[in-house]
């Protein structure tokens, strides 16, 4: 059995503990939590009585109190934390993303590396069927050579409420970033999952475009591929009735994942042979359609926990192994860049140094920084439930 400590009970964290504590993941269960805030501790010594509580990450560390941590704290600590429980023998399975800049989350994966222990990443829609079905498609070649992807993902709506919940959100100091780095990492890591990586992105990051708040609440990315493919990925948490439409072209045909369903057209001829050999200008290319609906459940963060324990007991192979983290995080990463310098073009893999340095001077101008310690959140209390927000919301 795996013994395994939180690191972190808010929102994110109060729900994995109630999971495992719950025993819905086998093979591992819950021995110990941490957190800095006193009321967190209460709250857990009030529910989870038979739970070692620390008020110190290091101190948890230390202790032995685990064998694998669950790191659900502030962006901006995952890296240091992840790799101080590796580096203790631990295993360890992150929150997305793996930090806040690339250049932080390499090192937390070469301390993996060095460790040898289980890495994870909490990329939870990872296990949507649909999403599953649709890497299989583009990646086995039956869509043919890629032409075009475009995610519209602008259902990810939230209120001043939300944003005013805890001091360190939306924030450069706190949070590291706004809808790129908080809500849209699960839709960039599954792009890039099905599509792969782009070798160029333009971006357009609007900073409070509908809230109170010093980070981007809207985002355009415009990306170029290897092969010549374009790539469009647009998101907002401004917009309500929002979409979420993820359309993928190639000479094969065509996919549109929308409403819960993946709409598959199959071309019986390639679309490229077609357009040299065929005799006439306005040619219509016969095609099979089908609609393919989810085969199992999205086992969401439950899946990925499970998926967890099974390769530290058994050695399964990772659904979101935690090194996949830093393609996604490219991508924002680089989106922040392009808008810093004016919407310019930026080739992949970019100026790590300078985007860290071009952050610092962002957190160094954040509100976090100036008043976060003395600011109170007056959000309400985690209540150790999974939300049908963190889930894939068509």
């Amino acid at each position: 059995m795996v013994r395994a400590a939180v690191i972190g009970v808010g929102n994110m964290g109060t729900a994995h503990a109630a999971c495992l504590r719950e025993g819905r993941i086998a093979g591992m269960t819950l021995s110990a939590v941490c957190d800095v805030d006193p009321q967190r501790l209460s709250y857990v010594e009030q529910r989870m009585p038979e739970v070692a509580r620390f008020a110190d990450w290091r101190a948890l560390l230390a202790s032995g109190a685990a064998d694998a941590a669950i790191v659900a704290v502030p962006h901006r600590l995952h890296a240091q934390i992840g790799a101080a429980a590796l580096e203790a023998g631990w295993h360890a399975l992150v929150e997305k993303p793996i930090d806040v800049s690339v250049s932080r989350g390499r090192a937390l994966c070469d301390a993996a590396r060095r460790s040898g222990r289980v890495f994870a990443l909490m990329l939870n829609q990872r296990t949507n069927p649909l999403f599953r079905r649709c890497r299989e498609i583009v990646r086995g070649g039956q869509l043919g050579e890629l032409k075009r992807s475009v995610w519209i993902v602008t259902n990810w709506y939230r209120t001043q409420h939300y944003y005013d919940s805890g001091a360190w959100r939306a924030t450069w100091a706190g949070e590291g970033g706004g809808v790129l780095l908080n809500q849209a990492p699960h839709n960039l890591d599954l792009w890039q999952w099905i599509c792969g990586m782009p070798e160029a992105l333009t971006a357009y990051c609007d900073t409070a475009r509908y809230h109170h708040i010093e980070v981007e609440d809207e985002a355009t990315i415009l990306t170029r591929y290897a092969n010549g493919a374009s790539g469009a990925f647009i998101t907002s948490t401004g917009e309500y009735p929002g979409t979420n439409r993820l359309e993928i072209s190639g000479t094969l045909g065509k996919i549109v994942l929308e409403g819960g369903k993946l709409c598959w057209w199959r071309l019986r001829e390639p679309e490229d042979h077609v357009r040299f050999a065929s005799p006439e200008s306005f040619a219509r290319i016969p095609a099979d359609y089908e609609e393919i609906l989810p085969e199992g459940e999205e086992r969401a963060h439950a899946g990925i926990l499970q998926n967890f324990a099974d390769a530290i007991l058994h050695g399964a192979a990772l659904i979101s192994p935690g090194e996949d983290g830093l393609n996604e995080l490219t991508l924002s990463n680089a989106a922040y860049l392009s808008q810093w310098q004016g919407n310019v073009r930026i080739d992949l893999p970019f100026d790590e140094a300078q985007f860290d340095r071009l952050l610092a001077e962002h957190a160094a101008a954040s509100r976090y920084a100036q008043d976060g310690a003395q600011r109170k959140a007056p959000g309400g209390e985690a209540d150790g439930r999974y939300s049908e927000r963190w889930r894939v919301n068509w």
